[in-house]
């Protein structure tokens, strides 16, 4: 019987592999991504903090 044109069908061993792929993306995600989103995040509530707090005037006082 002939294959018609379109999608291909995996094999198990490709099936087996895509998924083992997915998998270790899946744990990159939490190992390299949210670890550089959170310090990202922290920079900017610095950054934030750091230009909005008020300035200290030093005030000279004379006698």
């Amino acid at each position: 019987m002939r294959q018609l044109k379109g999608k291909v069908k995996e094999t198990n061993k490709q099936k087996k592999e895509r998924k083992k792929e997915f998998m270790e993306n899946k744990e990159k995600v939490f190992t390299i991504v949210v670890p550089v989103v959170a310090g990202l995040f922290m920079l900017l509530v610095a950054y934030v903090y750091f230009k909005t707090r008020p300035r200290t005037v030093d005030m000279v006082m004379e006698d």
